[in-house]
């Protein structure tokens, strides 16, 4: 496998060299092709079929994930941020027979070293297809979550292509700020920097400040990107908006930034322009777990904000004629216990490309609002607008159907007074038919089940719970 045969060419010729370190403590190369060679080997002997990896992000997530990869043991990954349910099903449908992690009920511990190893046998096993190496599980907007069978092939594929796009930034230390068990930072925080040769911080999630899923402590989040003085960073669109307010205030934080990625949801082209402003290299991408994780990534020398770049050379993405993104030559083996995955996948993200070749990302497919006027709009596209705003910490609004548009808003604590401003502002910014004409506060959370465990807004549900409170605001019945 390429991954192994660079740590093993590194080791060789600078074995000295930092490879993964945490707050604590940092692995070299040579010790690390030791320690993860000598890990997939008691993996092995333990007759392992598919392993859960229920940890908080750290070396031992790093290690256990690498030694499944070199072992041939399917890697399951579990998200910390999933519901007890959601954690329950995983375990149950994925068919794993081992489990890193805290004790649960109906596992037996074994002894296993310095690591928490847990067995069972399980009830059913649903087939796996041919050359799976590891299921990730996606959160979705309803229902319980899929299982993403992805191939070693397939997942260095994406890694090669990534490091070669972002070559030109030079980096030489990745931070790592989102879960482990996410697709994107999987790749991005461990599989590039290790192909590329560099260092990889993988404190906890508490020390870089994530809480959750999607709440995040700006002050943490200063005080380890001023500690560590990162390279690079992989961020999502509220991640984003946060740092920008950080370094508006704080200029400094990005002094050693070389190549910062925003990706997992639409952003807008004007918070991109207003990060280079502040000196923040950052790039947009778009991608999927389905196919991989990125399948588009704008890079150094060839950028353009509003963008999600150019698609990595693996990828043939097409625009169908409604509009939707097809992506081929970089799809997944299959859902878990689904028949095998057929090619091009739709994405149900609607896009197209410029005369430059770059893609534009305008909205989902699923989520188009029709206005009783009849005007069209991609909710995300304002949502995106807002980001802009600090006084607008999350946004979702209704149009469809409706003669005027209703949106909720979680206010930023702090910004309350400035809301009704900065939403004269964002409407100025916008065409009379996609304005915000009423809006009401409400809280979003993963908690009361308004959002998905990636921190994106369920529609359905939040139009469900608010549809008789935004009739009545339509109405006049309430203010």
């Amino acid at each position: 496998m390429i991954l192994f045969e660079r740590i093993e060419h590194i080791a060789v010729i600078d074995g000295s060299r930092p490879a993964l370190c945490d707050s604590q403590q940092s692995i070299s190369y040579a010790d690390l092709l030791r320690q993860t060679t000598s890990l997939a080997e008691r993996l092995s002997n333990e007759k392992i079929s598919r392993l859960a990896l229920f940890l908080n992000n750290g070396l031992e997530w790093a290690m256990i994930d690498l030694a499944c990869l070199l072992a041939n043991i399917v890697i399951i990954p579990v998200p910390l941020f999933f519901s007890a349910e959601q954690q329950d099903w995983l375990l149950e449908s994925s068919g794993a027979d081992a489990l890193i992690g805290p004790a649960r009920q109906g596992w037996i511990t074994a002894p296993f070293l310095d690591y928490p190893l847990q067995r069972r046998q399980p009830l059913s096993v649903a087939e796996l297809p041919a050359n799976t190496a590891k299921i990730t599980y996606t959160s979705g907007t309803t229902g319980h979550p899929k299982g993403v069978c992805l191939s070693q092939e397939h997942l260095m594929q994406v890694s090669l292509a990534l490091a070669e796009r972002v070559a030109a930034a030079n980096i030489q230390q990745h931070l790592t700020l989102l879960p482990l068990s996410t697709l994107l930072e999987n790749i991005t925080g461990l599989y590039v920097p290790l192909l590329s040769g560099v260092c990889s911080r993988i404190p906890s999630l508490a020390e870089v400040g994530l809480t959750g899923s999607s709440q995040f402590s700006a002050q943490i989040l200063a005080q380890a990107i001023t500690q560590w003085r990162p390279h690079s960073l992989v961020l999502v669109p509220e991640l984003l908006r946060l740092f920008v307010m950080l370094c508006t205030h704080n200029p400094g934080l990005a002094e050693s930034l070389r190549f910062v990625a925003v990706g997992g949801g639409k952003v807008a082209a004007d918070l991109v322009v207003k990060s280079h402003q502040l000196g923040l290299p950052v790039f947009e991408g778009y991608g999927l777990s389905e196919c991989g994780s990125v399948v588009a990534l704008n890079a150094p020398g060839r950028a353009l904000p509003g963008s999600v770049g150019e698609p990595l050379p693996h990828c043939r993405i097409t625009i169908a004629p409604d509009g939707e993104i097809l992506i081929s030559g970089a799809t997944m083996l299959g859902y878990l216990g689904e028949p095998a995955a057929r090619s091009p996948v739709a994405t149900g993200d609607l896009g197209h490309f410029d005369a430059q070749g770059f893609l534009h990302i305008t909205g989902r497919k699923k989520n188009i609002q029709i206005t009783a006027f009849g005007r069209n709009f991609s909710p995300e596209w304002i949502e995106a607008e807002a980001q802009l705003f600090p006084a607008i910490s999350r946004m979702v609004i209704f149009g469809d159907g409706l003669p005027v548009n209703v949106a909720l808003i979680q206010v930023t604590a702090g910004y309350e007074s400035s809301l009704a401003e900065q939403l004269s502002q964002l409407n100025g910014r916008l065409p009379d038919y996609a304005r915000i004409h009423h809006y009401f506060l409400a809280q979003l959370t993963v908690e009361n089940g308004l959002l998905t465990t990636n921190g994106r807004p369920k529609r359905q549900q939040i139009l469900s719970t608010y549809h008789t409170r935004i009739h009545q605001l339509i109405a006049g019945d309430i203010t």
